[in-house]
């Protein structure tokens, strides 16, 4: 079921993750980001799109991970973007004949593996190097495009409807999840990105993460604070005073810990066990 952010943007969560699906509504049609997960979610997205009177005429992936490379059939063949570098690493996925079965082994765990439909599965279009928005009939789009968390990330500013659209990035369930294998620094390549989106914070009234809940304006900094406190504490080699992670993480997102435990092990061993991360 599609949840108004505000006028003319919505959210269609799902089950798996809190991954949101966002919905921007154009003169002539719909462009829809990061389009969802599971099969039956994305028809039910299509037939909210309908019921409205909506098609969707551009789509949009925030980043290259599996999650938000998906779509459905019946969501159409609008052209879906992504930013070059994304895009780039997209092809390179799918230069790998096994991809398809090795993202539906990934997943058999999580009991959604046959509920992932991958026959569209990362069919995106690389937008011009340092593209500035999306083309399409509608509100203006901002890409912010970073090297945090993965290649070509972009958060997305809809000036016009004031919200912030921010990738894998200010969740109030997920800690910031560093790209530890294609960037040399992803320390500062991460705070880099938070300084960023603090460029817009102030003219945005809503965010929307990737996974998680959407936030009022009174999150939007807040959020950004928060993941700039956590990358600090990676950094200092401390563990983090952050609600998503330990004893007070939320029911079901315990596993947050794990990831967190993980990133600072590898952390302290790119900095060959001293205890604090050294910039390569």
């Amino acid at each position: 079921m599609l949840t108004q952010v505000t006028e003319g943007v919505s959210v269609h969560e799902s089950e798996f993750c809190q991954s949101n699906a966002v919905v921007v509504h154009g003169r002539a049609g719909s462009l829809l980001i990061d389009a969802g997960v599971q099969d039956h979610e994305m028809a039910c997205l299509a037939d909210d799109l309908s019921d409205s009177g909506q098609t969707v005429v551009a789509g949009f992936s925030t980043h290259p991970d599996w999650d938000h490379l998906l779509w459905h059939a019946r969501l159409g063949t609008a052209p879906r973007y992504g930013t070059a570098r994304c895009a780039a690493a997209v092809r390179e996925q799918l230069s790998d004949p096994n991809i398809k079965a090795d993202i539906t082994e990934h997943l058999l765990e999580t009991g959604i593996a046959e509920k992932v439909p991958l026959d569209l599965y990362g069919l995106i279009t690389a937008l011009p190097d340092e593209a500035a928005g999306i083309p399409w009939d509608g509100p203006q789009v901002r890409i912010i495009e970073h090297q945090a968390h993965a290649p070509g990330h972009a958060a997305l500013f809809i000036e016009e409807r004031r919200v912030l659209v921010a990738g894998d990035m200010l969740s109030d369930v997920l800690v910031p999840m560093l790209d530890l294998d294609g960037t040399a620094d992803p320390i500062e390549d991460y705070l880099a990105a938070l300084r960023l989106l603090e460029g817009v914070a102030d003219g945005a009234d809503a965010v929307v993460p990737g996974h998680g809940s959407v936030g009022g304006a009174d999150q939007v900094r807040a959020r950004i604070e928060q993941d700039r406190a956590y990358v600090l504490a990676l950094r200092e080699g401390r563990t983090p005073d952050d609600p998503r992670i330990g004893p007070s993480a939320r029911p079901g997102w315990e596993w947050v810990s794990d990831v967190h435990d993980g990133q600072a092990r590898r952390l302290a061993e790119r900095d060959g066990g001293g205890g604090r991360f050294r910039s390569a």
